[in-house]
């Protein structure tokens, strides 16, 4: 089956769609010795080459799909180096089989939480794309005093630097005196988007973690500063959830989970954590987690914590 070349490349991991795109454009990118031009299709047994050095056509066409969720600390960066010297995700993953990880979203220096990578360009770009709304869920602490005026407003949509933001859902989730928990679900990505909305409303953000990207809730197994791989019926779920067809599953005969997507501001439940074959062990391991989980009014947990 002949696909377009920037998606065969963003599936083994070169680099994102766009990204490639741009390469095609500069020349940068051959088939079977001719320039490609955007809109060329290729299959399996054509020859590509990149900045004329050839691929290799195992990690074009066979490349295993591999998916990790990752419990980032605070003080952790999302790009592959830093100029400052801080340190980044990367050093702490392991290596993958095939390619490169690739981020599905970032989170800033001091957010904490789950970010999930994969070597397979192509489902990181439907997950980040605007047009599946991938929800976002955050537990929030917020320092100052929080009104349901002002919880309708970040609800209704509020004008930022950067055009309107909202809240898709935002829910109370405990705490005492001036620091208050919640849990918030936005559907887009734009830089520290969850601070400035509180920020908005004249309160300070004092602590935010992911707790959840799309189906994918946080581990309740999953330490902080560890990673996990996602295997069989979870990965097929999450493909499916991204309207993609996971061709591995097939290989061990496993047959996909019959769950339908949701659409729902609400997370999906899912019955167990993710798999793994191990927990590795990092410059975090045996370091406790100290985040005082928000509980509910009934002085349980909140279910949409998982790993608390």
């Amino acid at each position: 089956m002949a696909e377009r070349i920037q998606k065969v490349l963003a599936r083994a991991g070169y680099g994102s769609r766009r990204q490639i795109e741009t390469w095609i454009k500069e020349g940068r990118v051959s088939c079977n010795g001719e320039t490609a031009s955007l809109g060329d299709q290729i299959s399996e047994g054509d020859r590509l080459r990149l900045d004329n050095k050839p691929l290799s056509p195992k990690r074009l066409w066979q490349q295993p799909q591999q998916v990790i969720l990752y419990n980032k600390p605070i003080g952790e960066v999302c790009t592959r180096r830093d100029p400052e010297g801080r340190r980044t995700i990367f050093q702490s993953l392991p290596k993958p089989e095939q390619g490169r990880w690739v981020s599905v979203g970032r989170l800033d220096l001091n957010t904490s939480g789950l970010i999930i990578l994969t070597t397979d360009g192509e489902l990181a770009n439907r997950l980040m794309h605007p047009a599946n709304e991938m929800d976002r869920e955050y537990a929030v602490r917020v320092l100052g005093e929080v009104t349901p005026e002002m919880m309708q407003a970040l609800r209704d949509g509020v004008e930022l630097d950067d055009g309107i933001a909202k809240f898709n859902d935002i829910q109370q989730s405990g705490g005492e005196g001036a620091n208050k928990w919640f849990h918030v679900v936005i559907q887009e990505g734009r830089n520290r988007e969850v601070r400035r909305l509180w920020e908005s409303q004249g309160v300070q953000v004092s602590r935010l973690m992911r707790v959840r990207y799309g189906p994918i809730i946080m581990p309740n197994n999953l330490r902080i500063g560890n990673w996990k791989k996602l295997e069989e019926g979870d990965l097929e779920y999450l493909y499916e959830q991204a309207g993609m067809r996971p061709a591995a599953s097939a290989k061990k005969g496993k047959a996909t989970t019959g769950r339908k997507p949701q659409k729902s501001a609400r997370p999906v439940k899912a019955d167990k954590p993710a798999k793994a074959d191990k927990a590795v062990s990092s410059p975090y391991k045996g370091r406790k987690q100290t985040d005082d989980a928000p509980k509910s009014s009934s002085g349980k947990r909140n279910p949409r914590i998982r790993g608390r």
